[in-house]
């Protein structure tokens, strides 16, 4: 064979293996797609005093794993329990008003009984009892509402997690609903995948999924599909701001928009979970 025509064979062939491997790649694109854009994320508890006034006792640190019930800070309880005090002995002024109310009643009982006074005075002292009855009411409620807000002084951790983030101090003055620490719930934490919309009707809920580290390639772990996104915010003429955002990758090229799946991971990961990491995911079509 002549070497001119070798060369045209050699080359075809090279041409005709080049086309074969990226048919095959785009098929296994399509119909088992795959994304490197993909992170970690989990569920963020924020912790806020229900109560104000003064930090006095901060016993953790930051980034540090705490337990549900762990004692997250302490707001300074004097001024609540002072007024658990000032409740209580209201609740005792009035119980000893419902006993001197009863007693008077029972004497009226009598005396209407015995038709010394009429029913009016009867009348009257039942009045005075039910009055007193409720006074006890309102002052018992109100001990209970008072002794409420000196247990909200001590703020616990509501969730097995992570805290980050903490830039808070002894002594800072912190006011009802005010979020001070992020506390990272440790048993929510999920995959968000970016998938192309053409590439949807290929990612189905329970399908299963091989997920890896950037930079760690070579330590794959496994995980599954639990859902998709039903929509994704849009800036031209969307009002649903709740909706996840997801940009384009290239503006000046109009592209299919990607929406996020979230991925259980089902296996040990190679490194601890932390909230952004980035994650390559290809699904195996199982």
């Amino acid at each position: 064979m002549k070497p001119a025509r070798t060369a045209y064979v050699l080359t075809g062939i090279v041409i005709l293996l080049a086309a074969v491997a990226a048919l095959g790649m785009y098929q296994r694109y399509t119909t088992k797609p795959w994304t490197r854009d993909g992170q970690v994320r989990a569920n963020i508890v924020g912790i806020a005093s229900r109560v104000e006034g003064p930090i006095i006792q901060i016993p953790i640190r930051d980034n540090q794993p705490v337990k549900k019930g762990d004692l997250l800070f302490e707001v300074d309880p004097s001024t609540y329990q002072a007024t658990v005090d000032q409740c209580t002995a209201k609740l005792q002024q009035t119980q000893a008003a419902e006993i001197q109310a009863q007693q008077e009643l029972q004497r009226q009982t009598q005396l209407y009984q015995t038709k010394v006074n009429d029913l009016r005075d009867l009348q009257n002292a039942q009045d005075s009892r039910a009055a007193a009855a409720a006074d006890v009411a309102a002052a018992a409620a109100a001990l209970e509402y008072a002794k409420l807000n000196l247990s909200y002084t001590k703020i616990f951790a509501p969730v097995d997690g992570y805290l980050t983030n903490m830039n808070t101090s002894p002594g800072t003055y912190v006011y009802a609903g005010e979020q001070l620490l992020a506390l990272v719930d440790s048993s929510s934490f999920w995959i968000a995948a970016y998938f192309k919309e053409t590439q949807l009707h290929h990612v189905k809920e329970g399908g299963k999924t091989k997920l890896t580290f950037i930079g760690r390639e070579d330590q794959p772990f496994e995980g599954v599909i639990e859902s998709v996104a039903w929509g994704i915010f849009e800036t031209n003429g969307s009002t649903v701001q709740l909706l996840p955002q997801v940009g384009q990758t290239v503006d000046w090229v109009r592209l299919p928009n990607r929406f996020p799946v979230r991925i259980r991971v089902t296996s040990q990961s190679p490194i601890p979970l932390r909230i952004g990491q980035t994650i390559s995911i290809s699904t195996t079509g199982e």
